[in-house]
């Protein structure tokens, strides 16, 4: 008898383990596994806020998430209060995300990012290449889940340096 993997059963079984959790998306009732929506595709994972200085850079995700999704790349922002910047409620933070910055890519609801209550997916990123040190850190990650590359909040979406790290990582899905 020969047995045919369905497309998302291959992708789980390349599936890093950190990523296999579920997650509750921005002011959603909805869960999202990381490992059924990326498994095994390269991602630009970020720790957002809404009322930070930085924030505005939600529209240049947007933009890569739109330039690179048909590539395979994955855009994941989780909202985070870790460094009290968070909008005081859910819906303020999805207005922000979605209504004021047109935001079509994953966002998770606000969750540690730093340290020991660290989120499960932020918790191995911060192991393998250093914690966010503010939002907007951003980690290219490749498809076996290392992260290949961290940047600061200061390096813009639209930053050659992060461009250049995410078509290495496209390049070689």
């Amino acid at each position: 008898m020969v047995f045919a993997l369905l497309p998302w059963t291959a992708q789980a079984a390349e599936c890093a383990d950190y990523l296999d959790h579920d997650l509750r998306k921005l002011h959603s009732s909805e869960s999202v596994n990381l490992c059924e929506l990326a498994g095994g595709k390269p991602m630009l994972v970020v720790n957002t806020a809404s009322h930070c200085g930085y924030t505005a850079q939600f529209e240049g995700l947007e933009a890569l998430h739109q330039q690179y999704r048909d590539d395979g790349l994955v855009v994941v922002g989780f909202a985070s209060d870790d460094f009290n910047q968070e909008a005081d409620s859910e819906a303020e933070a999805a207005g922000v995300c979605f209504k004021n910055f047109g935001v079509t890519f994953t966002m998770i609801a606000p969750s540690s990012v730093t340290g020991s209550g660290a989120n499960p997916v932020f918790s191995a990123l911060n192991e393998q290449s250093g914690a966010p040190g503010w939002n907007f850190t951003k980690y290219v990650v490749n498809g076996q889940g290392n992260v290949v590359e961290r940047f600061p909040s200061r390096v813009s979406p639209s930053d050659d340096r992060l461009r250049s790290a995410l078509d290495e990582v496209v390049g070689g899905y």
